[in-house]
C-alpha cells in the first residue's frame, strides 16, 4: 500500500455574510492555534448567486469540538457539515540545506515506509521567507536556492 492510510475529519461550512478580512485570521486561528492539519477557503455561488466561500477544515478527530466551537464563534455561519474520510499521506523527513543566506528546512516526501525512494520535496515556505524578508532578496531566489541546494545534497549521498 502506498502512503499511510488515516481516517480524518472533514468540516465544511458555507459563508456568504461575513466581511472578508476575518478570513485570514481565522485561517490562522484554525491550523496554528486549535490545531486543524488544513484549512482552507473555495471561492462558490450560492442560491440566487450570491458569493459565497466554502470553508473547509481537516481534521483529527481529538480537534472536533475545539474546531466547531471556533467556527460558530469566529463566522457567520449557522451550520457546519461533518464527515468521515479516510485520506493517504506519504511517510516524510526533513533535511537542512544551506543557502548563501543561512539554513532552510527540506519537506521530503517517501513512497514507501523504508523511505527509498523520494518523490517529494520542498522547502519550507516560513524558513525562505524569513530569509526573503531579513535579507531584502525576492522569495522565489530563496525557494529556487533551497531547492537547488537539496539537489546538490541529495546526489552527492547517492555518490557516496
Amino acid at each position: 500500500m502506498i502512503g499511510r492510510q488515516e481516517t480524518v475529519i472533514v468540516l465544511e461550512a458555507t459563508i456568504d455574510d461575513m466581511n472578508p478580512e476575518i478570513y485570514s485570521y481565522l485561517l490562522d486561528t484554525l491550523i496554528k492555534k486549535k490545531g486543524a492539519l488544513d484549512a482552507y477557503l473555495t471561492p462558490i455561488y450560492m442560491k440566487k448567486n450570491r458569493p459565497a466561500n466554502l470553508l473547509s477544515i481537516i481534521c483529527r478527530e481529538e480537534q472536533l469540538e475545539k474546531l466547531l466551537e471556533t467556527v460558530f464563534r469566529e463566522t457567520t455561519t449557522l451550520g457546519v457539515r461533518v464527515r468521515k474520510e479516510q485520506r493517504r499521506v506519504l511517510p516524510r523527513s526533513f533535511a537542512i540545506v544551506k543557502t548563501p543566506w543561512g539554513e532552510v528546512k527540506i519537506k521530503i516526501g517517501f513512497l514507501d515506509e523504508n523511505k527509498k525512494e523520494i518523490v517529494q520535496y520542498a522547502p519550507e515556505y516560513e524558513a525562505c521567507r524569513h530569509i526573503s524578508e531579513k535579507h531584502g532578496i525576492p522569495l522565489k531566489e530563496v525557494y529556487n536556492s533551497a531547492l537547488q541546494a537539496f539537489v546538490r545534497q541529495k546526489e552527492n549521498n547517492q555518490n557516496d
